[in-house]
């Protein structure tokens, strides 16, 4: 009966304070704010594409960036529900990137469509995955790490939905990057390979995020 009353008192003598965790709008917003200012960083390291001027009068190109950019922040927001243990009482809204990358691969499929007679294939394959995966590594990583201070109980999920969101920041730097219009190199080697890093991500979230 003691040693209860001294855990008791132990509790009710600590005073700590709990840090409030932030809202997940909040916590979305700065990881597309970091991602904001990481892209046009890397785009000055290694180049913009010579042509990026005319091709933002380009309708399918724009309709691909934007719905690039459209699940870089369905995912961000994604992962930053998926990061709670609750997801913060909206299930419904954190299976968001499920729409956008649905919405994506229609517009993709119609640009595809659009794209006759195709356009020539480029000389190279696989550097581009190479290109988007190093690209990704660091916002991978940053994103990982943050999410490891909460308490997800979807960590499969959540660690892929978070490379997700780091590839399609890939993604776009690449698209930004490259000199090509072939819409079957691009769905090849740069957006199948989604496919791969969101399994990696279940992977490294049962690693990292599990709890």
């Amino acid at each position: 009966m003691s040693d209860i009353d001294e855990l008791i008192n132990k509790l009710a003598q600590d005073t700590a304070i709990t840090k409030r965790a932030p809202h997940p709008f909040m916590l979305s917003a700065q990881w597309m704010g970091a991602a904001v200012i990481y892209l046009p960083i890397a785009l000055l390291l290694f180049g913009a594409r010579n042509d990026l001027s005319s091709k933002l009068h380009d309708f399918w190109f724009m309709a691909e960036i934007i719905s690039l950019i459209g699940m870089a922040i369905a995912t961000s927001f994604g992962a930053a529900l998926l990061s709670y243990p609750d997801l913060h009482q909206k299930q419904r809204v954190a299976f968001a990137p499920v729409v956008a990358l649905a919405l994506f691969m229609a517009v993709m499929f119609l640009a595809w469509r659009a794209d006759n007679p195709p356009v020539p294939l480029p000389v190279h394959t696989y550097e581009c995955t190479r290109s988007i995966i190093l690209i990704s590594l660091l916002p991978g990583a940053v994103l990982l790490y943050m999410m490891r201070k909460f308490a997800s109980t979807h960590y499969l999920w959540a660690g892929s939905i978070a490379l997700l969101f780091a590839f399609s920041i890939g993604a776009l730097w690449e698209r930004l990057h490259e000199q090509t219009d072939s819409i079957v190199h691009v769905v090849a080697w740069h957006y199948l390979p989604m496919i791969g890093f969101g399994i990696v991500g279940m992977w490294l979230g049962k690693k990292l995020l599990k709890w």
